[in-house]
């Protein structure tokens, strides 16, 4: 009873939280950072233990499959290029400076420990700055590559944290050993999330209940992550790449219902679980704190400081000669030109760490060389990087000048892709109205199709937005105003409450694609 009580406890206050970053306009990682972290040394509260191997078994399945689930793959692919150098350049790139460091700065860390600590710190986290990019309008090239990264670099990050960790229960590891068991590891893991996303999108259709589906999508996340970690591959590449796969797949083996249902659940479980990281982290931090008896406070600051800063310089060392240099390749500089320099600006400075990393430093085994110590760095560098980068993200890309310039109404392409369709549809209504049957009915739709075609050609053509905009709001006006009678129907006794609910369910679709087309967010 107490661990329910406690998980409740923790929910409630997260989402006290919430409405605090909501109120400063704060990327909400940011403030359960500092929450968690003042939590920590509230009188009075318990001691927090957490199982290390809860923390990455538990945790990271569920938020690796939630964001490769959403991933745009023909973005991703066609951005691939940067995606790896980032994923995968940085990531290693960073973790061997990290290493270097705090080498360098605790020389009797062994070395295997140092690279452990870089491999947990080295991966950014999207989720961080998706706060801050959803409000603002900034080239989607480089949302995609962050977002990419960020897919793929816990994948590198962890593969190469679970080779350190192993090497210091070996007592040491080849390099060559190492790098060969990189890539049999990551190919295993990608092949096993491969055969169990084709196997979920094949059974989801035949289940054909909306809650059978969302569980099975869980089912699905925790087997390819499982079945990869016993057979020693990469579950990291395995779920990630179920996820990618079952993403892809939704639009042919779901039904509307079931895909709505999926991404709620989902989310759902994405902010609890995020929430709970960063507040369990910070509420383990006193404890650590009491532990660590070997260095003094002004050590630990300055320990964390230098590593915090090599972590943020480590990025920018990389991302500029990687952006830049590869465009000295003919075949890249052609098809690819170089970006302009706010971009590279932009991409170095959103590398905020996040849940992952938490997470990864969490899971590190309880007699783990100077686990204490390197779990307070891992926290401060998160720490550092979501205040420093995170409120200042918005700042920087403003000052570059990155973002872009709004759009007022529909977008052309976006309309363009709408009168496609209509055309689709209105190819089909015409098609039947040569029916003998249903003909007369078909000819009773063919006006407002063809009414509905005509207005997104004039919008795609560029004019045609005001007529759009008035449908929509007199539209929506109507359709609140049928809600407004059905409720009352409801209250006057004349209609149970499933019926209303599945008319009400019917109304809240349609308002949420009128305020869709009218550009406006729909009330969460």
């Amino acid at each position: 009873m107490e661990i329910v009580e406690a998980v409740l406890a923790l929910i409630a206050v997260c989402i006290g939280f919430a409405l605090v970053a909501r109120r400063l306009n704060l990327p909400y990682a940011v403030i359960l950072v500092l929450g968690g972290m003042a939590l920590a040394f509230v009188p009075g509260l318990p001691a927090v233990t957490l199982d290390p191997q809860i923390a990455l078994a538990f945790f990271l399945p569920p938020l690796l499959q939630a964001s490769a689930w959403r991933t745009d793959w023909r973005a991703f692919r066609a951005n691939i290029r940067p995606i790896l150098l980032l994923a995968v350049g940085a990531v290693l790139f960073s973790a061997v400076v990290i290493a270097v460091v705090a080498k360098l700065l605790i020389p009797g860390l062994p070395w295997a420990a140092a690279v452990a600590l870089g491999a947990i710190v080295a991966p950014p986290d999207a989720v961080a700055a998706a706060a801050v990019l959803s409000r603002l309008r900034i080239p989607r090239r480089i949302v995609t590559v962050l977002e990419g990264e960020s897919l793929v670099n816990d994948a590198t990050a962890l593969v190469l944290y679970r080779f350190a960790i192993a090497a210091v229960a070996a007592g040491g590891v080849a390099i060559e050993q190492a790098a060969a068991s990189f890539v049999l590891v990551a190919a295993g893991g990608i092949a096993i999330g491969y055969g169990v996303g084709l196997a979920g999108a094949w059974v989801f259709p035949r289940l054909k209940d909306t809650l059978l589906i969302v569980a099975a999508s869980f089912i699905a996340c925790f087997a390819s992550f499982m079945a990869a970690e016993a057979l020693h591959l990469s579950g990291v590449m395995a779920v990630v790449t179920t996820g990618l796969v079952l993403g892809q797949k939704q639009h042919a083996s779901l039904s509307p219902q079931s895909r709505i249902a999926a991404v709620t659940v989902w989310q759902f479980v994405e902010f609890v679980l995020t929430s709970l990281v960063f507040i369990l982290t910070g509420l383990q931090l006193r404890a650590i704190l009491d532990r660590i008896t070997t260095h003094s406070v002004g050590e630990m600051v300055m320990l964390a400081v230098a590593l915090s800063l090599a972590l943020i310089v480590a990025r920018f060392v990389w991302v500029f000669p990687a952006l830049y240099s590869s465009r000295l390749i003919p075949s890249v500089g052609r098809s690819q030109p170089a970006p302009p320099v706010g971009h590279a600006i932009v991409i170095s400075w959103a590398g905020m760490r996040g849940v992952v990393s938490l997470a990864a430093a969490l899971a590190l085994p309880l007699d783990f060389p100077e686990r204490d110590l390197l779990v307070f760095l891992a926290f401060c560098a998160i720490l550092a990087t979501l205040v420093v980068q995170g409120t200042t993200l918005e700042w920087v890309i403003r000052r570059t000048k990155v973002e872009e310039p709004a759009v007022n109404g529909m977008a052309p392409e976006e309309a363009a892709v709408r009168r496609h369709v209509a055309g689709a549809t209105l190819a089909e209504i015409q098609r039947r109205a040569e029916d003998i049957l249903e003909g007369p009915v078909a000819q009773d739709l063919l006006s407002e199709y063809t009414d509905k075609a005509r207005v997104f050609q004039g919008v795609a053509k560029g004019r045609g937005q005001a007529e759009l905009e008035a449908r929509m709001r007199i539209r929506l006006a109507a359709l609140r105003e049928g809600r407004r009678a059905l409720l009352d129907h409801h209250r006057d006794g004349q209609l149970d409450d499933e019926l209303l609910t599945a008319l009400e369910l019917e109304h809240d679709l349609e308002e949420i694609r009128m305020l869709r087309l009218l550009g406006a967010a729909p009330a969460h």
